[in-house]
């Protein structure tokens, strides 16, 4: 148990360089990784998108390198994490959300990350627990509302699992795709593109919003 501790924490301690990262803890530290940012509200700051990707890469020998990782069972880990983390985060919403709404801003949390979540549920429906797997800081906190909206849980497991699998697949065979390519050679260049990618959804929207306020303030 200190040795897993121990793997644990050096894992963690590398978050900024992903590779090293999967290295050092593999499916068990990634699989804990795409439960946090699912499941707890707190967990929004850790790899996701740019994690999974290069998880997908090292499937695939290339060069020197060999496989690292077999597909089928990071498939199978990560979306199991990804659909009980989301779980979670429902229940948290059914069972906490009113004390949440009370929360004032702090290092790690911010009440307009959840507002940009209810306004994303509201806008996008059950669907979003789709689509807003592939938007960080949003798919932490959508489950959440759709908790603190009481969606049916049923309903709530069908869609939960449609946007695990859709999300870790989709990202676990881009890695693949590039895993047998002269760009797997450069997994720092593809974490931080894929980073950028994910986040543009989020730019687009606070762009859009500040193009709103601005409009309005001249009329």
């Amino acid at each position: 148990m200190d040795n897993w501790f121990s793997t644990l924490k050096a894992a963690l301690r590398s978050m900024s360089n992903v590779e090293e990262m999967i290295k050092i803890g593999g499916i068990p530290v990634m699989t804990l990784i795409v439960f946090g940012e699912t499941g707890l509200l707190l967990g929004f700051f850790l790899p996701g998108d740019s994690m999974i990707v290069v998880a997908g890469i090292l499937t695939i020998a290339n060069g020197e390198r060999p496989a690292l990782l077999d597909p089928w069972t990071l498939f199978f880990a990560l979306t199991a994490a990804a659909i009980v983390g989301n779980e979670l985060g429902r229940w948290l919403g059914v069972k906490f959300g009113e004390r949440v709404e009370k929360w004032e801003d702090g290092w790690l949390y911010k009440r307009r990350y959840l507002d940009a979540a209810r306004a994303y549920y509201a806008e996008k429906g059950a669907a979003s627990l789709v689509m807003a797997r592939f938007i960080p800081i949003i798919r932490t906190f959508v489950p959440f509302v759709a908790g603190m909206g009481k969606m049916p849980p049923r309903r709530f497991f069908a869609w939960n699992v449609a946007g695990a699998v859709i999300w870790i697949g989709s990202l676990v065979a881009i890695g693949r795709l590039i895993g047998n390519t002269p760009l797997a050679k450069n997994l720092g260049a593809i974490t931080l593109g894929v980073i950028f990618v994910s986040f543009l959804p989020v730019i687009y929207k606070a762009g859009k919003a500040w193009l709103t306020s601005r409009q309005g303030t001249r009329t």
